[in-house]
């Protein structure tokens, strides 16, 4: 992973008319900004999962910008990944506090990712999907801050070891040692399945036909025997509140709620985190989104986010 600088992370720009409190700025520094925004939000949602958070923290890093003197600053993006990390360092400290008494499983917020024509080349892709993945970014929780920190920037960006050290004000020796750990840690944590796109995706549409018709049978046949279900609703919705595990149980918790129904449903097919994934939609707002690790073609996991918290961005999906 580490060396790749993602295509400037475009996917993760949201593009149109660029406001910052309440205007629209055209000055060489807003210029510049936006030029480099979309490295900034892949750096900031990577290190702490929430689209709204990232977005706080770009936005926090454009008021910075805009008020410092940048007569010496040579280069602006260094100069801006260097705010932006330091933010979402002070603001990943506060939400851990936040995350020891979130109730039930935690799963990132959902992020639509679209690579776009500026990543052509397919071990690009392949990093960009690894470095937003459910899995990589549940095994991030388990890092310190600075570990984080020093993975997100290495692994996902490329950053050299000199400039991380100067970012977050630490040694290069310390940095090489904070990545060797980080890197090992997630190593060890993450699954690792290394699955066709389309056959991801053809499952993710047979499991969902099968769910949402309370087919135990239809679902027995695409489970691992260890599958596992990691439902996320932040106590706020139905899901459960552990990781239900084994083919049987996941199988029967899967078609009893299937046979409950959903009103008004419908269901949309979307890259998220870098696969395919579905949204549920009932009366047309987002109430469930689903998405598979499969492996020598059997489902061994399921990802299941209801907190209605995390769905809000994908309304206008």
């Amino acid at each position: 992973m580490a060396g790749c600088r993602c295509g400037e992370d475009a996917f993760l720009d949201r593009t149109g008319p660029v406001r910052w409190d309440g205007g629209v700025a055209t000055d060489t520094a807003t210029d510049a900004f936006v030029e480099h925004r979309p490295v900034l939000m892949g750096v900031a949602y990577r290190m702490l999962g929430r689209v709204a958070d990232a977005e706080d923290v770009v936005q926090e890093a454009w008021l910075r910008w805009s008020s410092d003197d940048r007569a010496d600053v040579r280069e602006p993006r260094s100069y801006l990944v260097r705010i932006t990390t330091r933010l979402a360092l002070d603001r990943l400290r506060h939400v851990r506090s936040r995350r020891e008494t979130y109730v039930g499983p935690w799963l990132p917020e959902p992020l639509v990712t679209d690579f776009g024509p500026t990543v052509a080349d397919t071990a690009e892709r392949a990093v960009l999907a690894d470095s937003v993945s459910f899995a990589v970014l549940v095994v991030l929780e388990s890092l310190s801050p600075l570990e984080r920190a020093v993975f997100v920037l290495r692994e996902a960006f490329g950053f050299p070891f000199a400039e991380i050290a100067a970012t977050l004000d630490r040694s290069e020796s310390a940095v090489r040692q904070l990545a060797a750990r980080a890197r090992r840690h997630v190593d060890e944590r993450r699954p690792r399945y290394d699955v066709d796109p389309a056959e991801r995706r053809d499952l993710t549409e047979r499991f969902l036909a099968a769910a949402a018709g309370g087919d135990l049978e239809g679902l027995m046949s695409l489970l691992a025997p260890g599958v596992q279900l990691v439902g996320d609703s932040g106590g706020k919705s139905k899901a459960p509140l552990r990781v239900i595990e084994s083919a049987d149980k996941v199988g029967r918790f899967l078609a009893a709620v299937g046979r409950e129904g959903i009103p008004d449903l419908e269901i949309r097919f979307l890259e998220i985190n870098g696969g395919p994934a579905a949204l549920v939609l009932s009366g047309g707002k987002p109430d469930t989104v689903f998405q598979l690790e499969v492996a020598d073609g059997r489902i061994q996991r399921v990802y299941v986010v209801r907190n209605p918290d995390k769905l809000v961005s994908l309304a206008s999906q």
